[in-house]
């Protein structure tokens, strides 16, 4: 009859248990900057006819429409090896989840053991020597550790929220690892771009230094004009290098982001003249879709609904702990293991309580602080969210504007050299006014090429804003042991 009773007062612990969870249950506070009306609409600067608030697609980068910088972009999604340490970080997080899961199941452990000896006879009050015997010990316990209020329910929801936010910082990684690989292509390509440039400018400068020198030798000028055309296409020259620095540094970082070493960079990329252009409007959505496709912002709401969990795991420490075990075996002499008189079993329960002190209190208030910080903490993300992506479109807008403004310089700037020069071996026009001319092009060439890789930089930057290309990326390849 004490079985059943035990077993009876079993059941209604874990009826009990099944209603009771202390702690705060998990929402999105109301009050979060993520539910801010102004944080839903259309961002400010949409309205600008060089994007639309079409959603952004997945894989954004396809856009460009061009298959070596597709090609790079997914070659990196599964060889970064930032992608291989957030990989692993998640399998990780999965391990803890699934552990604290294990925590609310019955666990089993069985033993066995024999032994060759002799016990000493005094223990027994008997003063002659006992034999030597075989003894053994074998058996089963099963435990079952009941959830009285939640705590393990509690400590579970905070180790799935863990795992979701490294989910979330996968996600992040992967934006980031596109990005970077479209940023450093794009960095390759201007470069290539400004160095043809400049490189066009050293041709023209170097014609028109023999051009000169003919002139003069025809007696249609002087040395100093040989010596002005000589000193500009030195200077002309020195821009070379810069160029082939920072392509070459392009490449490299390319060949790391897609997990090579720098003398395995792509060698197609170095021919690259020209960088990747938009053929329609870059496509940003609106605030709402914004704050539920950016993994920073789901990795901090995660983490507040983890914060928030542990406060019940805080809140649980004040209430008994209650344990059932059930345990069978055989113990005696190795002949006599599984007889009846070795055989034993036992039905236990168990509860113990820490009467709550201080200590118990402050890890509640402290794990009350702790979700008053993600709770600012998400709130910070969102708004870092919104700054950045406005900002990005505000940038990107107003280089729109320079570069149309450098385009239109650049054209005249090219008439006017022409017709300088048209002038001058006509002996119509100074030299001066010739070299000036040319000096004025050389320029115009110079900042359209570095504002038409801006322009693709703004882009980049402001799709990583963005924060997609995630959704349906390859996994990364991690290492197995």
């Amino acid at each position: 009859m004490s079985v059943l009773r035990n077993l009876a007062a079993a059941a209604s612990l874990l009826v009990l248990a099944a209603c009771t969870t202390v702690g705060p249950d998990y929402k999105v506070p109301v009050a979060a900057k993520v539910n801010a009306p102004t944080a839903q609409d259309a961002f400010i600067e949409s309205a600008n006819p060089a994007v639309s608030q079409a959603p952004e697609p997945e894989g954004w980068w396809k856009l460009y429409d061009d298959p070596m910088l597709n090609g790079l972009v997914q070659e990196a999604l599964v060889a970064n090896t930032d992608l291989r340490i957030a990989a692993a970080n998640l399998a990780r997080a999965h391990a803890v989840a699934a552990e604290a899961d294990d925590a609310s199941s019955f666990s089993a452990t069985a033993s066995a053991a024999a032994m060759h000896s002799r016990e000493s006879g005094e223990q027994f009050l008997k003063a002659e020597q006992l034999p030597v015997e075989n003894l053994a010990d074998a058996g089963v316990k099963v435990s079952y550790q009941v959830d009285l209020v939640g705590r393990i329910r509690r400590a579970s929801e905070a180790a799935h929220a863990d795992a979701e936010a490294s989910q979330a910082a996968l996600d992040l990684a992967r934006v980031s690892v596109a990005a970077d690989v479209a940023r450093a292509y794009v960095e390759a390509c201007a470069s290539g771009h400004e160095l043809a440039v400049a490189q066009r400018t050293v041709d023209l400068q170097t014609r028109s230094l023999e051009v000169t020198g003919k002139l003069v030798s025809a007696g249609r000028g002087t040395s100093l004009d040989v010596t002005r055309a000589k000193a500009q296409l030195d200077l002309s020259r020195a821009a070379l290098p810069t160029f082939e620095s920072r392509r070459r540094a392009a490449l490299y970082r390319l060949a790391t982001l897609t997990g090579k070493t720098p003398a395995e960079f792509p060698r197609q990329v170095e021919a690259c003249v020209a960088p990747p252009k938009l053929s329609q409007p870059l496509p940003v959505g609106d605030g709402a879709a914004l704050l539920k496709r950016r993994p920073d912002i789901r990795a901090a709401e995660r983490g507040l609904a983890g914060a928030t969990a542990r406060i019940g795991v805080a809140t649980a420490a004040l209430y008994p702990s209650v344990s059932f075990g059930l345990g069978a075996g055989s113990t005696g002499l190795l002949a006599d293991i599984g007889t009846a008189p070795a055989n034993r079993w036992g039905l236990s329960s168990l509860i113990s309580w820490t009467l709550p002190g201080e200590g118990e209190h402050a890890r509640i208030r402290g794990a009350e602080a702790g979700a008053d910080a993600a709770l600012a903490r998400f709130d910070g993300t969102v708004l870092n969210a919104l700054r950045e992506t406005e900002t990005s479109l505000t940038v990107y807008a107003h280089e729109l504007d320079r570069n149309a403004a450098l385009r239109s310089a650049r054209d005249e700037a090219a008439k006017a050299e022409a017709q300088a020069q048209t002038l001058y071996r006509a002996g119509k026009s100074p030299y001066l006014a010739g070299l000036d001319a040319q000096r004025t092009l050389a320029s115009a060439e110079a900042a359209l090429a570095a504002s038409d890789g801006a322009l693709a930089t703004d882009q980049v930057n402001l799709f990583l804003a963005l924060g997609g290309g995630w959704e349906n990326a390859p996994a990364a390849v991690v290492a197995k042991r």
